[in-house]
């Protein structure tokens, strides 16, 4: 049985790590290629749970740094790639306002860090005045409306796999 789990983790972070590599190559790939490559370890976290999700995500990232050219790919995956295994408990709190509030608050951080990373390892610095601002600031909203699509997304994935995919590999 652990040779299964092994050999299941195995393929689905390579998939991951293939899908993040192929991302690059189109425009739109530095967006949709985290969302599919954490889809792609959606099975080992409801197979396995947690620790082996989590060590899943970290191979695929440490791999993602290491082989994928375009860097703002491997950093929007390594940001936000670890957010499936933070849905379980998020989904457990009783108000629905406060569920909101946590992804948002998630999101935001995580926006922040990368936004702060990349203008640190870049040496730029950061004009937040006048339309820069009213720029930003949109560009934030429209982020944290995407990463609630994302959210959506993820779940729906996740009840696929529960309803009628693992039927098809684990039967």
């Amino acid at each position: 049985m652990k040779s299964r789990q092994m050999a299941l983790c195995g393929l689905l972070t390579a998939l991951a790590a293939v899908v993040l590599l192929l991302g690059g190559a189109i425009g739109i790939g530095t967006f949709a290629a985290p969302v599919l490559a954490m889809a792609a370890l959606l099975p080992v976290l409801e197979e396995y749970g947690p620790k082996a999700a989590g060590t899943a995500y970290a191979a695929a990232s440490l791999l993602a740094l290491l082989l994928v050219p375009d860097r703002e790919l491997a950093l929007v995956y390594a940001g936000f790639g670890w957010y499936p295994l933070l849905r379980p408990w998020i989904a457990r709190i009783p108000s629905r306002i406060l569920r909101l509030v946590c992804k948002l608050v998630v999101c935001n951080a995580v926006i922040l860090m990368l936004y702060g990373l990349l203008l640190r390892l870049m040496g730029l610095t950061a004009d937040l005045t006048g339309t820069s601002l009213l720029m930003n600031a949109v560009l934030l909203a429209m982020g944290n409306l995407v990463f609630l699509l994302l959210d959506l997304v993820l779940g729906r994935l996740t009840d696929l796999w529960c309803r009628k995919l693992r039927k098809r590999f684990f039967s």
